[in-house]
């Protein structure tokens, strides 16, 4: 079906933008080399074609906590990790871990009758709800205590984001069933413009629309059906499916700041009070929209040896699907388990597409990530596609604790790498328009835009933008790293990554600004991760790991 011209005649008429390079991007873009294929790729099909051929490489377990994974589709078959210690379906936990059947993952966001959470409300939705309960009457915070001060103002804070929204929310609705009239009758005003007659540019240029608004949209319509062949029983067609995605898009922001709904009593059933509670959930890796995890794991392993599809960065990789990011913010709660689950069962990385502006829990979020650190396990995480900086704002989780250590030990996390979006687009539109940033809070950035990777739908692809895919892209090369060079601990990897950057010496567009600057001032390295350097220089890195051979 084709949407072009006519998705940017509908996106118009509802005075929607889209923040996507213009052109078309170099297929496989991401894995390609700047010097060979003129692309700020990772180069890692140089890596393969240069320098890993021939070489021994080891199984990596990367977690991929997001929406849900297609553990079926054909470009991920045999990059699916399998629990040894579980018997499918037999309803016994065999391993012991906590989680019943648990064969390829978990899923953080299900009910022990398979139902599962999909639909979500926002982090600052939950705060305001859960803080209302006690303040709501409040004036003044005179008479409080000192942490319920903080609370109080934590909650008007809220209270102001989450009503502003809704208002917006209701505006925006009102505009688009009076734009959706507006469509409507313009498309019986095209009909009646065209009547029998083909749609051609000589009837086109034999209307002239005045101050009629109908006509003149008309005009757009059948300016549109012309370039792309179509007639006008095909448009409205077309535009009605785009006006169903507007509807779901209202009806996503409607539920996203309803203080009153929680989709999760009812199918979760766990104690939410309690961060730090095991075993609810199941086993349903993919659940009820599996798109954009799919999307991750694909760009991190998808095979690179069957001619389909697309090549992921790496190749010998088994993806763990945790399921934990609904439609709507994640649970800081989910997320804390998930790490852990992760590297209670193998996992060396963890992938995190995801995050928001608020934290529920974030000290139990730390101490999961202490806990993979302890473990020798990287984790990689999406800066966020705000165009904000990140030294201002709050982007959770991130690497820095919410409670202070002891003197002289780091209050960031050493196991961590934030990364930024990257366009194929050359010159000051390298940097993705989207993406956050940050001097010292955002490591390296890494292509992020157009990246064409598998999605559910029998076996289907698709190319999406944002920091999600930008993280991937940077998981799957420490993923290649550690098979290659398995010595090699989460905080040599994530050194060797951030060491062998790619420089960007030209001066590139601060994201959602038309100033330019260094990509120094955008990231702490001021570069671009490069799996060929990054390869390069961890086969000169004397690893720190003992590795323990399996017994026979």
């Amino acid at each position: 079906m084709k949407l072009t011209k006519l998705k940017f005649i509908f996106l118009a008429v509802f005075a929607f933008s889209l923040n996507l390079a213009s052109g078309q991007a170099p297929e496989d873009w991401f894995n390609k080399d700047y010097a060979s294929d003129g692309v700020r790729g990772v180069s890692a099909n140089k890596v393969y074609k240069e320098l890993a051929n021939g070489k021994k490489s080891h199984t990596v377990i990367v977690a991929v906590i997001d929406s849900g994974v297609d553990i079926e589709h054909e470009d991920l078959q045999g990059k699916i990790w399998t629990n040894p210690k579980e018997r499918p379906d037999n309803g016994i936990d065999d391993d012991n871990n906590g989680y019943v059947d648990d064969m390829h993952g978990w899923n953080f966001l299900g009910g022990k009758d398979g139902r599962n959470v999909n639909a979500e409300t926002l982090e600052v939705t939950r705060l305001y709800a859960h803080y209302r309960k006690k303040f709501e009457n409040v004036n003044s915070s005179s008479g409080l205590s000192k942490q319920e001060k903080k609370e109080y103002e934590l909650y008007k804070e809220c209270k102001d984001v989450v009503e502003k929204e809704i208002n917006n929310s209701k505006a925006q609705s009102a505009q688009f069933e009076m734009t959706e009239m507006l469509y409507k009758g313009a498309l019986e005003a095209a009909r009646g413009l065209a009547g029998d007659q083909p749609i051609t540019q000589e009837l086109i240029d034999g209307i002239d629309p005045g101050m009629d608004q109908n006509k003149a949209i008309a005009v757009r319509l059948l300016t549109g059906a012309l370039e792309e062949g179509l007639t006008l029983d095909e448009v409205e067609e077309q535009l009605d499916v785009q006006l169903a995605e507007a509807k779901k898009y209202f009806a996503g922001q409607n539920h996203m700041y309803n203080p009153d709904w929680n989709p999760r009593a009812d199918i979760v059933k766990d104690d939410y009070d309690n961060s730090y509670e095991k075993g609810y959930g199941n086993n349903d890796v993919e659940g009820p929209d599996a798109g954009h995890g799919t999307h991750v794991a694909g760009i991190i392993a998808a095979n690179r040896n069957n001619d389909i599809g697309m090549n992921g960065v790496a190749e010998n990789v088994q993806i763990m699907s945790l399921r934990a990011v609904p439609d709507g913010d994640e649970h800081d709660k989910d997320i804390a388990n998930a790490i852990i689950y992760a590297v209670d069962n193998g996992a060396s990385i963890i992938n995190m597409s995801f995050g928001k502006g608020y934290s529920w829990d974030k000290a139990a979020v730390d101490a999961a990530v202490r806990y993979a650190m302890k473990n020798d396990v990287l984790m990689v995480h999406a800066a966020g596609n705000s165009a904000q900086d990140n030294e201002n704002s709050n982007n959770y989780p991130n690497d820095g604790y919410v409670k202070k250590r002891l003197l002289k030990k780091k209050n960031t996390a050493h196991n961590w790498i934030t990364v930024g979006a990257l366009s194929w687009q050359k010159g000051e539109d390298m940097t993705a328009r989207f993406s956050n940033y940050g001097k010292t809070k955002v490591d390296v950035f890494s292509p992020g835009v157009d990246i064409y990777s598998t999605v559910p739908q029998e076996d289907a692809y698709a190319s999406y933008s944002g920091t999600s895919m930008a993280s991937p892209v940077c998981a799957g090369v420490a993923a290649l790293l550690r098979s290659y060079y398995p010595e090699l601990t989460a905080g040599q990897v994530k050194k060797i990554i951030l060491e062998s950057v790619a420089p960007i010496s030209e001066k590139v567009k601060i994201p959602g600004k038309s100033e330019t600057v260094k990509l120094s001032e955008l990231c702490r390295t001021g570069g671009v991760v490069n799996a060929y350097n990054a390869f390069k220089l961890a086969s000169k890195t004397k690893g720190k790991k003992k590795l323990v051979k399996p017994k026979a």
